[in-house]
């Protein structure tokens, strides 16, 4: 049995940009499932917050400098996504602005402390795909994911509730606005815990939830679905959820965090 860890924590959309003081504590029930004598390689999808992009892009970088110690970008792996022609390279400016993929690098340097020279990551900026996108990037990170020895790590919040983001959904019969959202939330992740990609998609058509790593999630939900096809046991389960506040009247705003594991049997 092996853990393909996921995480949903601080990616927040537009300029407001919460840091760990909101998520931090959240994330951290996520990394725990994290067994660095396995892992010799780390996944990371974050979305694109700041230049539009209908595909994937890869870093430009060779390395990532953490406040612990640097990471490095797995090069073969990289040369082997290049390949199928369905990446695109982000630019140096677009990497250091976005803060998806680099708010996951100093809990990665941490969880893998105890084994940092053996392991690389292979970090991929998620553009707003289609559906059959989301299907196609599933299939082709599908094999890596079967592999015990790949972690990956998906970077979202959940709503994104207040008028600052244009969203303001509100069912009266959960009681507060915060109570609301909760609920919102949570039927989003009972639905990703079934690991059904069209019934993700249809909860976000119906309810429009501002998950900002919907397309990340949508990916994995794919790759999980190319894997059971093959007759791999997976599931996955919520650790914990956190809202930034509590929303009691329309000026109010949050954003919520979930964390949770996928394992494979």
């Amino acid at each position: 049995m092996s853990n393909r860890m996921v995480c949903r924590e601080a990616s927040h959309a537009g300029s407001w940009h919460a840091g760990y003081t909101y998520c931090g504590a959240c994330a951290a029930h996520a990394y725990k499932q994290v067994d660095p004598s396995i892992t010799r390689r780390v996944f990371i999808l974050g979305p694109s917050h700041h230049v539009p992009l209908s595909r994937c892009a890869l870093s430009p970088a060779e390395v990532y400098r953490t406040p612990l110690y640097d990471l490095r970008i797995d090069q073969k792996v990289y040369a082997d996504l290049w390949k199928t022609g369905m990446f695109e390279r982000m630019s140096l400016q677009t990497d250091e602005d976005e803060h998806s993929i680099e708010m996951h690098l100093p809990y990665t340097a941490k969880a893998m402390e105890s084994h940092k020279d053996e392991f690389s990551i292979v970090p991929v900026l998620v553009g707003a795909l289609s559906e059959s996108k989301e299907q196609e990037y599933g299939k082709l990170l599908s094999k890596y994911l079967a592999d015990p020895s790949n972690l990956f790590i998906i970077s979202s919040d959940f709503c994104h509730w207040g008028q600052r983001f244009r969203y303001t959904y509100y069912d009266e019969s959960q009681g507060e606005i915060y109570r609301s959202i909760e609920h919102l939330d949570k039927m989003g992740m009972g639905i990703i815990e079934q690991l059904d990609p069209i019934s993700f998609s249809n909860y976000l058509k119906k309810y429009h939830n501002t998950i900002c790593g919907r397309h990340p999630i949508g990916v994995l939900l794919n790759a999980v679905a190319e894997l059971k096809k093959n007759g791999i046991d997976m599931n996955f389960s919520f650790l914990n959820y956190a809202q930034s506040s509590q929303c009691r009247n329309w000026s109010d705003s949050s954003v919520s965090y979930a964390a949770g594991a996928l394992i494979v049997h």
